[in-house]
């Protein structure tokens, strides 16, 4: 799970993955990084922390770090947030192989409309229930395809 700063789409994205992979008992590994170092070892967004915690979904556990050219041999799916991460995580590709591993997100939920999950850092709370919403949704079809 990708996105730029890895403070509120990505890590909201990784916590929702680990709540479904536990409760479900689904084999899957996940994790969530940012394409800039803005960030690096910081907490989730105070904002996100709080609204995944009305849904009962843990965060604060995690920690920002930044996507490395590694995690494309780590993982068989990388989900990108919006099309300017896809953009900064198809740039550290080395090949073919690690191109087809990335995808929009919400291509999951919504397949081929290459629909974009907003950021939601400029906005209010409404903004981040928004997010929730749409990211929840795509992570139960990534959870049980």
């Amino acid at each position: 799970m990708v996105c730029l700063g890895n403070i509120c789409r990505s890590p909201l994205a990784e916590g929702i993955m680990l709540k479904l992979i536990k409760e479900n008992n689904i084999n899957m590994r996940v994790d969530s990084a940012g394409t800039s170092n803005f960030h690096v070892d910081e907490a989730p967004d105070k904002r996100t922390i709080a609204n995944a915690t009305k849904h009962e979904v843990d965060l604060k556990h995690l920690r920002a770090r930044q996507f490395k050219t590694s995690d494309f041999d780590k993982f068989d799916k990388i989900f990108v947030m919006d099309k300017s991460n896809m953009a900064n995580v198809l740039a550290l590709a080395t090949n073919e192989e690690h191109k087809a591993k990335v995808d929009l997100l919400l291509n999951a939920s919504h397949p081929n409309q290459d629909l974009e999950v907003p950021d939601p850092y400029f906005g209010g709370e409404q903004g981040f229930e928004d997010v929730f919403q749409m990211v929840y949704k795509a992570c139960q079809h990534i959870a049980f395809a």
